[in-house]
């Protein structure tokens, strides 16, 4: 499947897990601490916790969480375009970031945390308004007790390749 059924696919999915997401804003440090990275996800997509605003700002949304990977979906618009009419390189490193960063987190268990230690993004392709959806899709590599690293890319409905990444996370200890 491609192309424009896999858009409808993906754009209906996109609703159903929007029905069950809570409005955007920030979970508290013990909300957060308390529970495994896949707790927190599954929590989000109950709807106890609320989605990050950040993809709010973005127009992008977690769609799918299972242990060591993490899929967005994200509808690129003018708004985020750069100067030359194309969407800027910012969005696709920072929704890259959310997949990638995200499936790490699925990893760990209560208490830990973790931060972005470095993001490799390669854009391939341009992405303009004319796309009307695309996935970021982050995947572990490996995952060790102080350093994780994950790869990423985004792609089209028609399966077309828009960027790929690399990052390495450091894992720490939460401290509310």
């Amino acid at each position: 499947m491609g192309g424009f059924d896999e858009s409808v696919r993906w754009l209906a999915e996109e609703e159903r897990v929007r029905a069950r997401l809570r409005s955007p804003g920030v979970a508290s440090a013990e909300e957060v601490a308390s529970r495994s990275g896949m707790e927190m996800f599954n929590a989000i997509f109950d709807g106890e916790l609320p989605q990050p605003p950040m993809g709010d700002t973005l127009s992008f949304i977690p769609i799918q969480m299972s242990p060591g990977e993490a899929i967005f979906q994200g509808r690129p618009q003018v708004r985020h375009y750069n100067p030359m009419g194309t969407v800027h390189g910012g969005w696709y490193a920072t929704i890259l970031d959310s997949a990638v960063g995200c499936a790490i987190h699925t990893t760990l268990p209560a208490g830990k945390a973790y931060t972005t230690l470095e993001l490799k993004v390669n854009m391939v392709r341009a992405l303009t308004a004319d796309v009307a959806v695309v996935r970021a899709e982050g995947k572990v590599i490996q995952a060790g007790r102080q350093v994780a690293i994950a790869e990423g890319r985004i792609i089209g409905p028609d399966g077309k390749l828009y960027a790929h990444a690399t990052t390495t996370c450091l894992i720490f200890d939460y401290r509310a």
